[in-house]
């Protein structure tokens, strides 16, 4: 696949490409509809403070985390399609909620129930992967990811001016928000009917939805582990919904006891799962290495993580340490989210290329840590035009490094891509909150150097654990014997 291919709009492909990527677009546009209008909120409601849209800011990609791996599950059953339909209605919902709340709690609840649609992602990445073939699913999924992800940088551009000229006075971001939500409950519905879950209607389903399906015993322990986190990361929410006064000690625990028991049923579904799977023996052609997922897992980590992170204080840092105007400051800012236009679909398209996606991959987080080292050097004696240059060469590998990490996911194990990709997905979130958190303790260029060492310890993980996957660069999707039979079970349950 190639550039010029973007424009074939009749191939079925293309269409759905085009089709998948504007919805993301859409997803992404409210879901961080909130950031570029915080002024304009704090202006209108006397009874908000700064402090309050910092923890809408962690609310924003809390709940994205077990979202993510809801979705993922929900993809394998019932395909990308309707998931997608179904989450762009359901979370206008909350969208409207959080336009025209008039109380701290309504805001906080509306924000943390909105940020499942950040789950949209892995949806889209799943559909993407049903039409395109593993030789050229790198650029497909990067051009997707990276012209959805825009919708953040295209809200940041437009809804100042929407709520300005559209509707003005006090509460004119009140509607330019709830504007955002009704189209993309509108495009949900056209969605329904505009597309299909790939050329043949069908995706590949996993034995079962409710835990990832592993290879070995290891692997299982494996899983467990790198399932902790991920709601575990939620008590750091809870703890600081605490410190600003929203909830007293009696809820939090209650909230960190829910929590607990959240990561405890998600341990016996693993173990219901597979202890069968794993007993009965899964046959060799059919295993995969759990090990890349892990070490992907810590790829969108340390790069969607840092990304998610480092968008929501750049401004205030090129503020500050330059003495730009506010306007200024957004301005060059907004070069880090602007360059997912292009640096995303070319780390998924060098992926396609480069003949090695394992190379890639280490690549470009080597190239992370670099480049968040130098963005940690960086004060007021450096010339503003090469802080700049630093900061976009940053972002095109962060941005890269995000392309060539799904441009490997659906070539890992094609029947449980959905899963694979909410667990990756999730861990992008996982790392924005805590580095949000971490944030709040560190300076700007402390800040830096942590996720720095966050790159460089992804890197080492993969060095240690990636491996190169079988048929990345085939002209079809690995089948094992357990997918034949499971086609063919399900050919005969829809004849029947």
């Amino acid at each position: 696949m190639v550039v010029a291919d973007l424009f074939k709009y009749r191939n079925p492909e293309i269409r759905a490409l085009h089709l998948t990527w504007i919805a993301f677009f859409i997803c992404f546009y409210v879901w961080f509809n909130m950031a570029p209008l915080a002024s304009s909120m704090l202006r209108s409601a006397d009874w908000l403070t700064k402090d309050d849209i910092r923890l809408f800011a962690i609310c924003n990609v809390a709940l994205t985390i077990p979202a993510r791996i809801l979705v993922g599950a929900a993809l394998d059953r019932f395909g990308p399609r309707r998931v997608f339909s179904i989450l762009m209605v359901t979370m206008a919902i909350p969208a409207l909620f959080f336009a025209f709340g008039t109380t701290k709690t309504q805001l906080l609840v509306s924000r943390l129930v909105l940020s499942s649609v950040g789950a949209s992602f892995v949806v889209g990445i799943h559909m993407t992967a049903l039409w395109f073939k593993p030789r050229s699913i790198g650029f497909a999924e990067g051009f997707y990811a990276g012209w959805g992800n825009f919708g953040s940088a295209a809200a940041a551009m437009t809804l100042p001016t929407i709520a300005l000229t559209m509707f003005g006075g006090d509460d004119g971001w009140r509607w330019a928000l709830a504007m955002s939500g009704i189209v993309m409950a509108v495009y949900g519905v056209f969605y329904w009917f505009a597309i299909t879950d790939g050329p043949t209607n069908t995706h590949s389903k996993p034995r079962k939805t409710a835990a990832l399906e592993v290879s070995t015993w290891a692997d299982m322990i494996k899983l467990i582990i790198m399932t902790i986190p991920l709601l575990g990361i939620l008590s750091v929410l809870v703890w600081r919904v605490e410190k600003m006064g929203y909830i007293d000690s009696g809820t939090a625990w209650l909230f960190h006891a829910l929590i607990a028991f959240g990561v405890i049923y998600q341990i016996i579904q693993i173990l219901r799962v597979n202890v069968p799977i794993l007993k009965q023996g899964v046959p060799e052609d059919d295993r995969y290495p759990f090990n890349s997922v892990a070490a992907l897992n810590t790829t969108y980590f340390a790069n969607f993580g840092a990304e998610l992170a480092v968008v929501s204080m750049l401004p205030m840092f090129f503020e500050q340490t330059w003495g730009l105007s506010a306007a200024a400051a957004g301005l060059i800012a907004s070069s880090f989210a602007f360059v997912n236009l292009f640096a995303r679909p070319i780390g998924g398209l060098v992926s396609d290329r480069m003949g090695n996606r394992r190379f890639v991959m280490l690549s470009y987080m080597f190239g992370i840590g670099v480049g968040f080292v130098l963005m940690g050097l960086m004060n007021e004696t450096w010339p503003l035009f090469i802080a700049v240059a630093v900061t976009i060469a940053c972002s095109v590998f962060v941005q890269g490094s995000e392309g060539a990490t799904f441009g490997i996911i659906p070539s890992i194990k094609r029947r449980v891509t959905g899963q694979i990709s909410g667990m990756a997905g999730a861990y992008g979130n996982v790392g924005a909150v805590f580095y949000l958190t971490l944030f709040t303790f560190t300076t700007a260029e402390q800040f830096f150097f942590i996720i720095a060492g966050g790159a460089f310890v992804s890197w080492l993980v993969c060095f240690i654990w990636l491996k190169e996957p079988e048929g990345a660069f085939a002209e079809e999707y690995y089948e094992s014997s357990v997918d034949r039979q499971i086609a063919l079970e399900a050919q005969q349950a829809n004849s029947a």
